[in-house]
């Protein structure tokens, strides 16, 4: 007898290795998302949302290392790095980033909870609330809210951070919030990382920001344009402002050139040829003569 126990695999871990196995060679795209603290309703309203442009799958840690580790595609192993706990695999033929950018439109606002962190600064802002007066006015004020009652209702007077970016949220902190409806956080699917089988590329802490980015494009955008134009780089955008631009220069240098006086030249008819001579005749010194030759 050997010493080795054999490991008996069930024929319903044979089938979902086999499953996976298939996505992943048929699959251009394997999206791994987080769904840590993701409740089970959501989740399956998420993947409902999906559906026709992904391939959920929860499996087991051990099962999809299986399905890696068979697969053909050595880069592809490379994964299994990324793989740690609350996970679930995205099986798509969009591509990543699309695909991550579509899972992030789909999060939904989520209530705090005790012991969360915040991520951002938490601000109660001023205006009138739903509640009416009683033990809300002990809760509020201990966290520091001051209020005023307004038509039987209790008003915000002045804003309020109750907890600050990082810090973890206090019980009271979330039960204010929950009274006040305030949802600080938002929850789905988060995408960790990605692998493009077409292009064999593994993408690592995937982030989406389109704000941000367009914010970029738009400084980019800002820096490129008088560039293009000073390079004489001609595009439908630059050069309408190159025409501007050369219709300046234009001007400037019109400007330095300097002016040609344009003299007159008249010419002379014989007849006032004739009278010039006359008038020269009549304003010449007449001659002096000496006494001898007066005499004479």
């Amino acid at each position: 007898m050997s010493g080795k126990k054999s490991t008996h695999v069930s024929e319903e871990k044979k089938e979902v290795v086999k499953e996976l196995s298939n996505l992943i060679k048929t699959k251009k795209t394997i999206l791994l998302v987080s769904i840590k603290n993701l409740p089970g309703s959501q989740f399956q309203e998420i993947s409902k949302k999906i559906r026709g442009k992904a391939i959920v799958k929860v499996p087991k840690k051990n099962l999809i290392f299986r399905a890696l580790d068979s697969s053909s595609n050595e880069d592809v192993k490379k994964l299994k790095e990324q793989i740690s706990s609350d996970f679930a695999l995205l099986f798509s033929d969009e591509d990543s980033f699309e695909l991550a950018s579509f899972l992030l439109e789909k999060k939904s606002p989520a209530k705090a909870k005790p012991g969360q962190i915040a991520p951002e600064d938490i601000v109660i802002q001023p205006g009138p609330t739903d509640l009416v007066p009683g033990p809300a006015i002990s809760e509020l004020g201990a966290l520091g809210i001051q209020i005023q009652i307004d038509k039987g209702k209790i008003a915000i007077k002045e804003p309020k951070t109750i907890v600050k970016a990082g810090d973890k949220i206090s019980k009271a902190a979330a039960d204010v919030m929950s009274k006040l409806d305030i949802k600080p956080f938002s929850i789905g699917f988060v995408p960790l990382s990605s692998f493009d089988t077409k292009e064999n590329k593994l993408y690592l802490d995937i982030k989406i920001d389109k704000e941000e980015t367009l914010k970029n494009l738009k400084y980019s955008y800002g820096r490129a344009l008088p560039f293009a134009v000073a390079i004489g780089y001609t595009t439908p955008e630059t050069i309408v402002f190159m025409i501007g631009k050369a219709g300046r220069d234009a001007k400037v240098i019109e400007n330095l050139n300097p002016i040609e006086e344009k003299i007159e030249v008249k010419e002379e008819t014989s007849e006032e040829k004739v009278e010039d001579t006359e008038n020269k005749e009549d304003t010449q010194t007449p001659e002096v003569k000496s006494e001898g030759e007066e005499n004479k």
